[in-house]
């Protein structure tokens, strides 16, 4: 007789999640058992979304246990999915076996560019629906489902059922929807279930040479190839690898230019910091010359610098002494790890009122040069180079777009 499997959460302090135990069946159909948190209201419609998902699965035998905590459509469909792909018999049959998409909705198919902000990134389990499903109301100017770190090794198959799922169904508001995927060869099997999707940017964790970013590139381009089935995204899909220990950092510049892609390169500390053989301290003396290698490297490549995570979610003061170091670095963002280091973020890497007005007499002044043909440019007293110009024109653009200048 075949066993049953299970997927999902359980339990008094779970929500917007669920559980499913699937039992496969040689004959007798589908039997189908309910109990839901909000039976009296959608008790029906989860019962024939039950039958619906199973259905596309090719299930026509089997029982079905569902324990919902208030899930949303796309997460049941995620679970009972990871459920019946769990069992030997369906399980075999992978390569081959149908699947069941949510309605890909109109929020989810907007595009992204190669220059938009990038102050903060907010990472979330991808494991775990019930931060996906507000978080764009926090306003991060991305959002990384998180497949690697944050995921259990026993639950990757769940994690990108659920990430797809949420590709296709949750509005994050306009933020960039950036998918984490696993090392090697498990990562390049993420891609065939994430870059169909209308993910916007691959983050490459650990990377250490380019021939890693080489081979998500040439993955990314084969799933998505013209003759395929799959509806390509709006735009293309960048990439933004990760250096997490030393043969990356001098790697770098070599990863940075490894793919027309890429779009940003980012570090990671807390491996970098294990892999060196030192404590990582809020100092960050041990660190410095990674941090500094990834800002040359980023800005000698054309792409944006991206500094590391701050672990402490109830340090406010600790995180904007860090975001503000990383500004002054050279960086163009911070990765956050909770919705309220966000704020504190985007404040930190804002442009304040005098470096604006300073980049507004610097700018003025250049036009003024160019309009009379000059090739001197004097700002009062001081003579301006152009390097000085490009930083201020970087300021001026960027106070731009984060409201700064009306």
């Amino acid at each position: 007789m075949p066993e049953s499997t299970t997927a999902g959460r359980r339990g008094k302090d779970v929500r917007s999640d669920c559980w499913v135990e699937f039992e496969p069946k040689r004959r007798g159909g589908l039997d189908i058992k309910v109990v839901s948190k909000v039976e009296s209201m959608f008790g029906a419609s989860i019962r024939a979304l039950c039958g619906e998902i199973l259905e596309a699965l090719g299930v026509r035998h089997c029982g079905l246990k569902l324990e919902d905590a208030g899930a949303l459509p796309w997460a049941i469909a995620a679970r009972i999915e990871c459920a019946v792909r769990r069992t030997p018999e369906y399980g075999s049959q992978a390569s081959t076996m149908t699947t069941f998409l949510p309605d890909l909705k109109p929020c989810c198919t907007h595009g992204t560019t190669r220059d938009r902000l990038r102050r903060s990134r907010l990472y979330l389990p991808g494991n775990e629906p019930k931060f996906m499903i507000n978080a764009g109301l926090h306003r991060p100017d991305g959002i990384i489902l998180d497949l690697e770190d944050a995921v259990a090794p026993a639950e990757k198959d769940a994690a990108r059922l659920l990430v797809r799922n949420a590709l296709r169904q949750v509005d994050f508001y306009g933020a960039e929807r950036m998918v984490r995927i696993n090392q090697g060869k498990a990562g390049l099997e993420d891609l065939e279930w994430i870059a169909p999707h209308h993910v916007h940017v691959i983050l490459i964790p650990k990377c250490e040479s380019a021939e890693q970013v080489k081979a998500v590139d040439a993955k990314i381009a084969a799933i998505l190839r013209p003759k395929s089935k799959i509806q390509n995204p709006k735009s293309a899909i960048f990439l933004m690898p990760i250096i997490e220990s030393a043969l990356g950092g001098i790697k770098a510049y070599e990863i940075a230019t490894a793919s027309p892609n890429i779009i940003a390169l980012a570090i990671g500390l807390e491996d970098y910091t294990a892999d060196i053989g030192v404590q990582r301290t809020l100092e960050g003396r041990e660190s410095f010359w990674l941090r500094s290698v990834v800002v040359n490297a980023a800005r000698a490549a054309g792409i944006q610098p991206i500094d590391t995570v701050f672990s402490d979610v109830a340090d406010m003061e600790g995180l904007r002494e860090s975001a503000l170091e990383a500004k002054a670095l050279g960086f163009d963002g911070k990765g956050c790890i909770h919705p309220r280091q966000i704020a504190v973020v985007h404040k930190a890497f804002a442009p304040d009122p005098k470096e604006v007005e300073r980049a507004r007499k610097i700018v003025a002044a250049f036009e003024e040069a160019q309009k009379q043909g000059l090739g001197v440019v004097a700002l009062g007293s001081k003579m301006i180079d152009p390097p000085v110009v490009k930083r201020a024109l970087r300021t001026m653009k960027l106070a731009e777009a984060m409201g700064k200048i009306v």
